[in-house]
Formats: C-alpha cells, sequence, structure tokens
C-alpha cells in the first residue's frame, strides 16, 4: 500500500511529532554572494521551479515569481511541465499589471538559461542574473517564499486536480500578499508596502513641484 508524503506529514503534525525541515546553513563553510536589496518595485525580481505532485502521483510544476524589494509574489504559474517559452509567456501575463522589472534572478536551470527566456529578455532590455550553481543562497529572497509556500501551501493540500491546485494556490497567494506581515519591510504585508511606497512616491513629487520656483518674468 502506497501512502501519499503529505498524509505523512499531517499524520506527524496532528500526532505533535516533530517534522524535519530543510533549514538555510549558517556559517562561514557557507559561500555567500552579497544581496543587495533593491529601492523601488521592479527593479528586481526573482524566479524559481517549485515542484508538487497531485493525488494521482501525477507531477506538477510551479513557476514561481517574486518582487525582491516589496517581497510581493508576483504570480505562481502551475502546470504539469512548464518550457522556457512558457516561462515568457507568463511573464508577460504578470507584466500587464505591474510592468516588466529591471532584471531577473534565476539559477542555471535550462528553462532559464535557455534561448527563449534570453531573447525575450534582450527584446525587453531586461538584464538576466544567473546565480552560480549550487548557491541558493545567491537567491535568498525566492528561497525565503519558497519555502513558506512548500510548507504552507503544498504540505498542507492533497491535490485531486490540476484545477483544485490552481485554485488553492491561488488562494494562498492572495493571503499572502494582502494579510501576512513580513519583518524585513516593517511588519507590513507586501501588498501593503507595495501601497505605501507609491504613496510616498506621490508626495515626494507633489513636495517637489510645490517647492520649485516658477518662471520669473
Amino acid at each position: 500500500m502506497q501512502v501519499n508524503h503529505k498524509r505523512i506529514y499531517r499524520l506527524y503534525r496532528a500526532a505533535g511529532l516533530m517534522v524535519k525541515r530543510r533549514r538555510r546553513r549558517h556559517g562561514v563553510a557557507v559561500e555567500r554572494e552579497r544581496l543587495s536589496l533593491p529601492s523601488a518595485p521592479n527593479q528586481v525580481w526573482s524566479m524559481d521551479f517549485v515542484f508538487d505532485a497531485l493525488s494521482t502521483g501525477r507531477r506538477i510544476k510551479c513557476l514561481t515569481v517574486v518582487d525582491d524589494f516589496t517581497k510581493e509574489s508576483v504570480g505562481i504559474l502551475v502546470e504539469h511541465g512548464i518550457s522556457g517559452f512558457r516561462v515568457t509567456r507568463a511573464l508577460d501575463e504578470m507584466a500587464r499589471f505591474r510592468g516588466y522589472p529591471k532584471a531577473i534572478r534565476t539559477d542555471q536551470g535550462p528553462e532559464f538559461t535557455g534561448k527563449a527566456l534570453d531573447q525575450w529578455a534582450y527584446q525587453r532590455d531586461i538584464k538576466l542574473k544567473l546565480i552560480q550553481p549550487g548557491k541558493p543562497t545567491q537567491n535568498a529572497f525566492i528561497e525565503s517564499f519558497n519555502g513558506k509556500f512548500r510548507d504552507e501551501c503544498l504540505n498542507e493540500h492533497w491535490f485531486c486536480s490540476l484545477a483544485e491546485a490552481r485554485i488553492r494556490i491561488a488562494a494562498w497567494r492572495r493571503d499572502y500578499n494582502e494579510h501576512r506581515p513580513h519583518s524585513a519591510i516593517g511588519n507590513l504585508t507586501p501588498a501593503e508596502f507595495a501601497a505605501s511606497w507609491r504613496t510616498r512616491q506621490q508626495q515626494l513629487k507633489q513636495e517637489k513641484l510645490i517647492s520649485t520656483p516658477g518662471p520669473t518674468n
């Protein structure tokens, strides 16, 4: 008899047993590349894949994209398979609502290093930042997000179909953006932080207009 790994996870937790989770290693043995924090939305997006399976055993593949500045989940694409070309289509769909980023950080997976994404980025003047192989800490923002996504969504549900997976993942993403405070952005939710930044920029523009002297006769 086969037992789904998510059922084991839930049974362990219900029994009060500790479920071992992957933790980021700390210390001098881990080589790190310092991540500079962007100063505005859409300066850098980070992107990665997360894998899971339906109750039937069929694999699903999730493309996760976050804004490094606001910590917003820009989008999560859920399919059985995702090619490099499908990645570009998804990014175009995400950019319709918020504009394109200046740069995108990824690992060196084939979907991210192929011709489709390279040409797409070149045509839109977007810089692709590839982390070094075997160094996920260089993509720490998306790694942190994916850990939450795995623990709070994928491990909590047993999806019977791709449609159900999309619905539940979309609901989790909305909750993450709108109701989950983030310590790195002043304990605001990503949506609140993004809105406050836009408001502040409008205020600065107004202050600049007021302080700028008018033409003299």
